[in-house]
């Protein structure tokens, strides 16, 4: 009799840590990283979003995946490939979750382009721009460097203009092409940095010289 309910008991047991295991599985935990450790700027996470949509459906996002504007995805200037934010629209309240797989939107006061799924759980379709904050809810490790976009032009001998000027007192300042639906640019890059915090001053240094620009990332 004592081995019957001593088994029952464990069977008991197991049952329970089965179960409580499952629902740690369901629950979101946010992944500490040494960057995420370091802290986002106010600035990257409160601002303006837009959206993007079909000239963008089926071309390549920043990360290499095939953009579909029908998934809950988006672009962000700094934040890690695959990290998931919470979009909160502070005009109407509504909230949606996305993952980071592309880099932009490349507009000052803009932090946030989501596709157009996104757009729609939100209702900021057809407005084209919404009053957001950010919430990080999981964020990835990412090793690659930090640059300052200063400038972005049509014509490719402007953006060597700016970049032999910026030579003078940065290094290094390089160009990259990029295309959007309004054609061809040229971004105008300066530094490659480790940290934020070391992009953050040159940036303000840059500003303080009547530079207008923003941090980025270099993958």
């Amino acid at each position: 009799m004592m081995k019957i309910l001593l088994n029952r008991k464990i069977a008991y047991l197991l049952v329970l840590l089965i179960f409580l295991s499952a629902g740690c599985r369901k629950k979101r935990i946010p992944i500490r990283t040494p960057e995420g450790q370091l802290g986002i700027t106010q600035q990257e996470l409160n601002g303006y979003a837009s959206w993007y949509g079909d000239p963008f459906h089926g071309r390549r996002t920043s990360n290499g995946e095939v953009y579909d504007m029908h998934r809950l995805t988006a672009a962000h200037k700094t934040l890690p490939f695959n990290t998931v934010v919470k979009v909160n629209n502070l005009d109407n309240g509504k909230s949606v979750q996305v993952r980071i797989n592309d880099r932009g939107p490349f507009i000052e006061g803009r932090i946030i382009d989501l596709s157009y799924q996104a757009a729609l759980r939100i209702n900021m379709v057809r407005p084209g721009t919404a009053r957001v904050h950010l919430d990080i809810l999981r964020m990835e490790r990412n090793l690659s460097l930090y640059a300052i976009q200063i400038g972005s032009f049509k014509q490719k001998k402007l953006a060597g203009r700016l970049k032999e000027k910026l030579l003078k007192e940065y290094s290094p300042v390089d160009i990259r092409p990029r295309e959007f639906v309004q054609g061809k640019f040229y971004q105008v890059l300066v530094g490659n940095y480790k940290t934020r915090q070391e992009a953050a001053r040159v940036l303000r240094r840059l500003r303080a010289e009547g530079y207008s620009g923003f941090m980025t990332r270099r993958d």
